[in-house]
């Protein structure tokens, strides 16, 4: 979700993001319809939810990508779990009731941060320990812990709810699945199609500014929302 820092654009990877905040943008219209004017689409199941599994799954693809091509993914990581923290504690004063517990900005930082410890792996192991971590998360959803403690690993207490929750049992291996496309494809950190003539486009700007986008987009959304129903959908609480 974040720029690549390394000294060359990669443009397809923006356009990857781009499209990804497209369907995130989205995929939060029709939840925000749902959720707060009471408008029947399903979004727990069906095409809205996979609309925004597949812009997360991007998000994470890309980011695992783009740890093979970062000067300083430490500070990426800290960044994005920064923000990540910050979106859930204005979420808890804004939206009463709302809880963000480990949402995808708090994943993708965590994940940057253990970058380091995959760094020297073979493609090979990467691959067979991504592959170990995504089936082990339908494992996981079948204990029952006493409390929320180990949430982020997936495995979550009686009640457990997060309106955005991301653990890293099952998603880090689809992190560790991008990893190893950096490191088998962008070994020389440029371009695999440096001569497509539609380089510059509008999904290009989009993923540029996808980190931009994707913190404002959610008050954006509401506030036109609240413009065509002519109700503000919550009280702000202070």
């Amino acid at each position: 979700m974040m720029d690549n820092p390394s000294g060359t654009r990669i443009w397809e990877l923006d356009f990857l993001r781009g499209i990804a905040i497209l369907m995130m943008v989205v995929f939060h219209i029709l939840y925000d319809l749902n959720t707060f004017y009471q408008v029947p689409i399903l979004y727990e199941q069906g095409p809205v939810y996979y609309i925004g599994k597949t812009a997360a799954s991007l998000f994470i693809i890309v980011a695992g990508i783009s740890c093979s091509l970062s000067r300083n993914n430490v500070k990426r990581g800290a960044k994005l779990f920064a923000l990540g923290l910050v979106i859930t504690l204005v979420t808890s004063l804004t939206v009463p009731g709302s809880n963000i517990f480990f949402g995808i900005l708090h994943f993708l930082g965590t994940a940057i941060l253990l970058y380091p410890l995959f760094k020297h792996l073979k493609p090979g192991l990467l691959l067979t320990l991504g592959t170990g971590i995504i089936l082990t998360g339908f494992y996981l959803k079948r204990i029952a812990m006493p409390n929320h403690l180990l949430a982020p690993l997936g495995l979550m207490g009686p009640d457990f709810y997060s309106a955005d929750y991301y653990p890293l049992v099952p998603w880090l291996g689809l992190f560790l699945y991008g990893v190893v496309l950096g490191k088998m494809i962008y070994r020389e950190k440029n371009s695999l199609f440096a001569s497509f003539p539609f380089r510059q486009n509008p999904l290009n700007t989009l993923g540029r500014h996808s980190l931009a986008i994707y913190l404002l987009h959610q008050p954006v959304i509401l506030l036109l929302l609240s413009l065509l129903y002519r109700s503000f959908p919550f009280k702000i609480n202070v």
